[in-house]
This record gives C-alpha cells, sequence and structure tokens, in this order.
C-alpha cells in the first residue's frame, strides 16, 4: 500500500561548522525533497543550492573559530523553503559578497561562486546579515509534482 505524502512539512537541524557536515546538509536535503519524486535535475540543483549555503557557512562565519549552523526546511504542496543560519562574523557587503568570483579567502581554495550557484539552482535567493551577528540564507524551489 502507498503511503500518503503530507502536504506539508518542517525539518530542522543545528550542527557545528564542520566540514563534514556539509555533505549532511545536502543528503539532509536530498531526503526531504525525494517525496516529491522530483527529477534528476531537479534534486541535483536543489542539492548544490543547499549544499553551497551551508559550505558557506561552515568555511565563512567562523574563520578563526567554532560555532553554530541551523538548517530548516519547510515544504508546503511542492514548494521546498530552506533557511540556512550562522551567528558569525556576517557579511559587510552583502551585494558584492554575491558578485560572481568574489570571495575572502584569498589562497586559491575557494571560487567565489557560491552565491552564484545557490541562485542558478533555485527560484529564489535572499540574504540577510549583520557583520558580528552571522548570516542567513533564505533559498526557495519548487520541486516534482506536488504532494
Amino acid at each position: 500500500m502507498k503511503q500518503k505524502i503530507s502536504s506539508t512539512n518542517r525539518i530542522e537541524m543545528t550542527f557545528p561548522n564542520l566540514a563534514e557536515n556539509e555533505k549532511i546538509g545536502r543528503t539532509l536535503a536530498a531526503v526531504f525533497a525525494a517525496v516529491l519524486d522530483p527529477t534528476i535535475e531537479e534534486l541535483c540543483d536543489f542539492k548544490t543550492a543547499v549544499s553551497e549555503a551551508v559550505t558557506n557557512a561552515i568555511i565563512h562565519a567562523y574563520p578563526d573559530s567554532s560555532g553554530q549552523i541551523r538548517i530548516s526546511m519547510d515544504r508546503k504542496e511542492n514548494q521546498i523553503h530552506v533557511t540556512v543560519t550562522d551567528y558569525g562574523i556576517g557579511i559587510g557587503d552583502i551585494k558584492r559578497a554575491m558578485e560572481p568570483l568574489y570571495t575572502t579567502i584569498t589562497n586559491g581554495e575557494r571560487s567565489g561562486m557560491g552565491f552564484t550557484f545557490m541562485e542558478a539552482f533555485s527560484d529564489r535567493l535572499h540574504v540577510i546579515s549583520r557583520p558580528g551577528m552571522g548570516t542567513t540564507v533564505f533559498l526557495s524551489k519548487k520541486i516534482g509534482v506536488g504532494g
């Protein structure tokens, strides 16, 4: 017997800014979206957008310390809203930070494409940040045929 999928759902997780936790955030996003029977392209796009948001928080929010990152996902029908929040150093100039190839890490290990990928692979991207207070990234994506 096929189980009926709820048209709404919400999940939230908090984890430390360890690099390995990016995989957890990406996997959580994939599983959360999977019940909507997405296409491979929809699922890959969604996972990439969430992965970039989590990676940015892990790498940039706490450059010299550890800290917490909170991810929440809300689904209503076939629309998923993701919020990734850190309580780190914040972003002084969001507009500049969102420019392709811009990065504050100059050792060559970062491409500066995180926000560009988030924007390309989600339907909506919004960023709120205050220096010294942290950053919240909001992503929305319509997936599949609905619940």
